[in-house]
């Protein structure tokens, strides 16, 4: 007989948490418990990935009316209608919180619907006072998004509550230049919203390739967007229905609404974590080792909590590495190695492996970059182009980096990605007969190097 309540108890009903907690109960037969104290599903089903998906596919629709008739369709005029989207978006959430629940209680793993804190290194406390003591504690909390310290920063939103819009406002100012910023920055640009976005860097996407960024950002100023790079908020004000908004760049202007999209924060706060015992970060991410193991042995985190990849797949696959090591006695470290990334602005980015810029640090490469209008919206008389991009190395012959801007580049680069991650060199992708006639195909026709470093 157990001396624990439960062999695992999970804080936290995201992507990584119920993918933890339902193959340790359904697989290896432990006992386990799961507590969410919001919705199951998480950041990426309820307020991020999934309806930030959907909403780019709305917001895609208006061009594709374009790009129809001039492939000689007769279509009338096409208008995007907020309140018919958004019950069929909210249906679509709840269908899919349905099925977490369902596969958490199809594994037998028991739900308390509730805030939970880690009251010891082996107990936890529910909202209702009730604790519960575990063998193993998994926390994955995930993160929010934070406004800046910005005086009546409360005027503007985050991200989290894009999806609740009683109705699309006709003028948005977006504040960052991430992945989030220039994600929604395209996706209410094409609802049809007026979109301006401050960033104070020099360049959207800090941190991805830079030849790739940049042609983003050039895509998104030909679609629209009012883009200013190295600007910030000096103040901001309510002005009747408005937001009033100066800035640093010298304008001064009234929109309908703000949106802050100026980073994310990990969800330890009043959790009793510190005082157990569990070391955190200095952006209160909590600290674990290669194993997702804290400084509490009893104790492990996943996901977004931790702020190491904070990418849906990497959270399941966290949690998968987590069960592998404690419930199947087998030590699985988490692989962060070559990634597969897409970020869905308009066009698209797909990334995998090392920028030009960190693989010139590392070692000489050679870098194989081509950028064109392709085929379909050439056609439509278009100015679109897309970007093939394959980093090199020079000793190795192995592809450190792949890059595509491009509409679909996330479809793209995951299976550019298999061929990366298996140490593909660039003579494998020279052998692979192209596919004719597709915008991938200029991955593996690129013959000569465009620059050596």
């Amino acid at each position: 007989m157990s001396d624990f309540d439960y062999d695992l108890f999970v804080i936290g009903g995201g992507s990584g948490g119920v993918r933890a907690a339902r193959v340790a109960a359904g697989e290896t037969g432990a006992k386990v418990a799961i507590t969410e104290e919001s919705r199951y599903g998480g950041t990426c089903v309820i307020r991020g990935c999934v309806p930030k998906k959907l909403m780019v596919f709305a917001s895609g629709y208006g061009g594709m009316v374009e790009d129809a008739r001039a492939y000689g369709w007769e279509i009338g005029e096409a208008a995007f209608k907020w309140d018919s989207f958004r019950p069929k978006l909210e249906s679509e959430l709840d269908r899919l919180e349905g099925v977490y629940q369902r596969l958490l209680d199809g594994s037998g793993v028991d739900r308390f619907d509730q805030r939970a804190r880690v009251a010891d290194a082996h107990t936890v406390e529910l909202a209702d006072g009730t604790r519960k003591t575990a063998k193993h504690i998994l926390v994955a909390t995930g993160g929010r998004p934070v406004r800046p310290d910005l005086e009546n920063a409360d005027l503007g939103i985050v991200s989290d509550d894009i999806f609740h819009l009683p109705e699309l406002p006709k003028s948005m100012l977006i504040v960052g230049g991430g992945y989030i910023a220039c994600e929604f920055a395209g996706v209410l640009n094409g609802m049809g919203v007026e979109v301006t976005q401050y960033y104070r860097g020099a360049q959207v996407l800090r941190g991805f390739d830079d030849e790739a960024r940049g042609l983003v950002a050039e895509e998104m100023k030909s679609q629209g967007i009012d883009l200013h790079c190295g600007t910030d908020i000096i103040e901001m004000n309510k002005d009747g229905k408005g937001i009033r908004v100066k800035a640093t760049n010298g304008s001064e202007k009234v929109f309908d609404q703000v949106l802050f999209a100026t980073g994310r924060r990990p969800n330890t706060d009043d959790m009793g974590l510190e005082e157990a015992g569990v070391k955190l970060g200095r952006k209160g991410e909590i600290v674990v080792d290669d194993y997702s193991q804290t400084s509490v042995p009893s104790i492990y985190a996943i996901g977004d909590v931790t702020d190491r990849v904070n990418l849906t797949p990497v959270a399941i696959r966290e949690g998968m590495a987590f069960v592998e090591t404690v419930f199947r006695g087998n030590p699985t470290p988490v692989d962060h190695d070559l990634i597969p990334t897409a970020i869905f602005t308009q066009p698209e980015m797909g990334t995998v492996g090392l920028s030009e810029e960190a693989a010139r640090d590392q070692e000489p490469v050679e870098v194989y970059a081509t950028s064109f209008r392709p085929m379909q919206t050439a056609f439509a008389e278009r100015t679109d182009r897309v970007m093939m991009k394959l980093i090199v190395s020079k000793e190795t012959r192995k592809v450190l980096g792949c890059h595509i801007v491009a509409p679909q580049a996330g479809e793209m680069i995951q299976l550019a990605g298999i061929a990366v991650k298996m140490g593909a060199t660039k003579e494998d992708f020279d052998r692979t007969v192209a596919v004719h006639p597709t915008m991938a195909e200029e991955i593996v026709t690129m013959r000569k190097p465009t620059r050596t470093t």
